[in-house]
């Protein structure tokens, strides 16, 4: 089996599409994975970066591929291989000894296609020299009801460039050079169709894939380890911060609450982000009237906790 990377060649490619398609059947017998408990979602991405002046630690071009949060797959120009970053992706060489050496061919082939694109779209923006980055995402993603979302985006120089719309099949440009690579790619219907096709079909087969590969990580509950503190803001106001960590999956519903009443408008969110060890970590704040903070409770509600947790600020070497 390989690694299905679509290499698209930018806008100033002869090749319009798909350099190297390196697609081979999933393993029979392989069984649809459920969701993980609790999750909402799951999602495939990967992200291809190529810049015009590389430097010690930022090689001119890098791939790297997600399963939700967990880097998977990763690929440099220093290195020039495609390699695994995570134990259970070793499972995929043994069943295909191949892998990772057509893996490590077809993002070869990328690399060089991206740097033919840097040159060619300097050019197109009437640009000399300097540092530059291309960019480009895609993935898919499985949700809990089972419907399927997908994207392809580029970027260049950091500001969106080129984006895919599945509804109607076509593409968002951002400026005048991108609406040129616009209409060129729009008078080839087919592609949009296949692109589609590849978001909705073999993307999600992949990530099915890689969820069964990877299920005793990426379909594990844990529980979250809360805790509350207190501060003092800039501006003198005291506020109680709730830290949710440790939790998996992602989804967490976290709230703080007074009495009955609940506080969504007095509270301030930290998104929700992973650790390194692929759980992840929160917080809320609210400010307070110290006269109330007795009344102030931060609620977490998780798919590993049968019932909410209930957590309220303790002074310090006080057990309540």
């Amino acid at each position: 089996m390989a690694l299905p990377l679509w290499l698209l060649l930018g806008p100033a490619c002869l090749s319009l599409f798909l350099l190297g398609d390196s697609v081979l059947a999933l393993p029979k017998g392989t069984a649809e994975p459920e969701m993980a408990p609790g999750a909402s979602f799951h999602f495939l991405r990967f992200f291809y970066t190529g810049v015009t002046e590389s430097s010690p630690g930022v090689p001119h071009f890098v791939i790297v591929g997600y399963v939700d949060d967990q880097l998977f797959f990763q690929y440099d120009a220093q290195t020039r291989k495609a390699v695994p970053r995570v134990p259970w992706m070793e499972k995929v060489g043994e069943a295909d000894p191949q892998y990772w050496v057509e893996q490590t061919q077809v993002a070869q082939n990328a690399e060089v296609g991206f740097r033919v694109d840097l040159a060619n779209l300097r050019e197109r923006y009437n640009q000399t020299g300097g540092f530059h980055t291309w960019q480009w995402m895609y993935g898919c993603e499985l949700r809990k009801d089972r419907s399927k979302g997908g994207y392809y985006q580029y970027a260049y120089d950091g500001r969106g460039s080129l984006s895919f719309d599945k509804k109607t099949l076509t593409w968002t440009a951002a400026d005048v050079p991108a609406q040129i690579t616009k209409r060129r790619w729009e008078r080839e219907k087919i592609q949009a169709q296949r692109f589609n096709h590849y978001l909705e079909g073999e993307c999600i087969d992949w990530l099915q894939n890689y969820l069964d590969y990877g299920k005793q990580t990426l379909l594990r509950t844990e529980r979250p380890v809360g805790r509350v503190s207190r501060t003092t803001a800039s501006d003198g106001q005291e506020a109680l911060i709730c830290q949710a960590h440790g939790f998996h999956p992602r989804e967490i519903d976290a709230t703080w609450r007074k009495g009955e009443e609940n506080m969504d408008h007095e509270t301030l969110r930290r998104n929700i982000a992973p650790n390194s060890d692929g759980t992840y970590h929160t917080w809320l704040s609210i400010e307070i009237d110290p006269k109330e903070m007795d009344l102030l409770r931060c609620h977490l509600e998780h798919a590993s906790l049968s019932t909410p947790m209930v957590l309220a600020y303790e002074e310090p070497g006080v057990n309540i």
